[in-house]
């Protein structure tokens, strides 16, 4: 099997932010940066970012000002410091607890809208700016009380930790890793249907997520053997894409596919086939869809492809 290196960074990769990890205890700094009149907060709704554009097919995020982020933060949501863009300070804020924070914004600024379906045409940087606020935002949401002990936590690390005064458990935000791996045989590739998948045409890729003391190689194999009973020889890297929705990042691999004889997992998936690329090259015509253009699924298809 050949090395195929990735064509282009992936969605959500990229990302313009120097995130000042070693800065973020530092509280006068912290609060120089909230008071500093070019800062600016990327709001999460729901798990929703606030973008303008998108009716007109160009999408762009929008960065609320000092008094902008005053407003929503009324609403009593969480925040956090997620680094510097080009200078200048940037934070997450969390509104989620207010109905509709759009009537606490200045007219016209856009709609809270889900991330995934327009990151691809965002402008460079803003989709991984966007994934950042939201992953964050969403285990800062979903974490008020302590794992250990049960007591309410409290933000730490300007936002990206949380302590529990009660115990001292110290928690921070969990990214968990998944392999995902277009299994390659001669001149065909193998592709799955899942019962999730919103598009009931749509092939993609085999994924899962890694389990304790195992490498990502065997992770690999093992989800692929399940899943559809395929074996699978050598493993290859491809990229990684961080994927917030709602705390992962996904791992790119080619395999090897050593048998042919599909057994899928019905518990897993609808269909599994192998698809050939002349298939692939034309999927409306041979009646099914492909991957969702700002997903590494789609990216390792496309380079295998091109390969």
């Amino acid at each position: 099997m050949l090395m195929i290196p990735a064509s282009r960074e992936n969605v959500y990769t990229g990302s313009p932010l120097d995130r000042l990890s070693g800065k973020r205890d530092d509280a006068e700094f912290i609060a120089a940066q909230l008071a500093d009149d070019a800062a600016l907060f990327v709001p999460v709704w729901r798990s929703r970012s606030l973008m303008r554009g998108l009716e007109e097919g160009r999408p762009e995020a929008v960065l609320l000002s000092r008094a902008g982020a005053e407003a929503v933060r009324m609403a009593g949501g969480p925040w956090a410091f997620l680094g510097l863009w080009e200078k200048r300070p940037v934070f997450a804020v969390d509104c989620s607890r207010t109905d509709d924070p759009l009537p606490l914004l200045p007219p016209e600024m856009g709609t809270f809208s889900d991330l995934r379906g327009v990151a691809g045409l965002l402008p460079e940087g803003e989709a991984s700016v966007l994934a950042h606020a939201r992953g964050l935002m969403h285990w800062r949401v979903k974490h008020l009380f302590c794992g250990v002990c049960g007591n309410g936590t409290e933000p730490r690390n300007a936002g990206n930790a949380l302590a529990c005064p009660h115990c001292g458990a110290q928690h921070f935000p969990r990214t968990d890793p998944a392999v995902i791996m277009l299994v390659v045989r001669g001149d065909h590739c193998l592709l799955g249907h899942s019962h999730r998948f919103p598009n009931v045409k749509m092939y993609s890729t085999l994924a899962g997520f890694v389990e304790p003391g195992e490498s990502l190689e065997e992770a690999v194999r093992r989800e692929v053997m399940e899943e559809s009973g395929i074996s699978v020889g050598l493993v290859r890297y491809h990229s990684s894409q961080p994927w917030p929705f709602p705390a992962s990042i996904m791992l790119g691999f080619y395999g090897e596919g050593l048998t042919e004889q599909i057994v899928i997992d019905p518990e897993e998936l609808q269909d599994a086939r192998w698809f050939s690329r002349a298939e692939l090259r034309d999927p409306a015509a041979n009646g099914f869809a492909l991957p969702r253009v700002d997903s590494i699924a789609r990216r390792l298809i496309e380079d295998w492809l091109a390969a």
